[in-house]
């Protein structure tokens, strides 16, 4: 990396800048700082290596693929963040990741970090429910909320992938990083845990009216009316 390896320059013109400078001082392009995903170290958004550990910049984008966007039907471009590849529509900027490629990113640390220091994209507005076609195979996916506690709901197609609307990657590795799956976890052992009260005492409740079926005398229809008769000439 040379002799001044962890220090910062332009991505635009290759100037020295601050980390705090909001522009550089020669060329006067905007700089954006952001972390590195393999060393967390500051670098600008733009450049192509980190200066600090050298790692390629988190963010690589290829030709478009063809793919039609699961929401808006505008085209897919193959995006890669750190080593986590994705599709991601130029025009609603959802992103479709397959099935491996999102448990990865739920998983690990360093796609999280690559995940996190990109910009947020601001999430769409509520808006009628649709139900969305899977990418690879064009069937209806399912609508669910991640974890079942984080509020972000998904659409998925098991074996094949997620799509996630602007702003929802984002928000559920945000959620995952603050400990919701911990929480949804416990949650699940609590609602087995009730579930299981509720079947013993059902059990215990059916177990109590069976002994009473066999304690009690059986009635037939003929005693019951000769009761009835008894009754009637007192």
């Amino acid at each position: 990396m040379g002799k001044d390896a962890g220090a910062l320059h332009c991505p635009n013109c290759g100037g020295p800048a601050g980390p705090g400078d909001a522009a550089c001082k020669y060329c006067h392009a905007a700089l954006a700082t952001v972390s590195c995903p393999a060393c967390f170290a500051v670098m600008f958004e733009g450049a192509a290596y980190c200066p600090s550990c050298g790692a390629r910049r988190a963010r690589s984008t290829g030709a478009p693929v063809q793919a039609p966007c699961p929401s808006c039907h505008g085209m897919m471009r193959d995006v890669h963040l750190g080593d986590t590849a994705m599709l991601e529509c130029e025009r609603c900027r959802g992103v479709w990741l397959d099935a491996k490629t999102f448990e990865h990113i739920c998983a690990s640390r360093e796609s999280q970090a690559a995940v996190l220091q990109q910009p947020r994209d601001p999430r769409p507005a509520a808006t009628a429910i649709r139900y969305r076609k899977c990418v690879a195979c064009g069937k209806m996916m399912n609508r669910l909320n991640f974890g079942h506690l984080s509020g972000t709901v998904i659409d998925a197609c098991k074996g094949h992938g997620t799509f996630l609307d602007a702003g929802e990657l984002h928000a559920i590795v945000s959620f995952i990083q603050g400990g919701g799956l911990d929480r949804a976890r416990q949650r699940q052992i609590e609602d087995l845990h009730d579930e299981q009260r509720r079947l013993a005492a059902a059990e215990a409740f059916h177990q109590r009216a069976s002994a009473q079926e066999i304690d009690s005398p059986s009635w037939s229809f003929a005693d019951l009316q000769r009761l009835l008769d008894h009754i009637a000439r007192r």
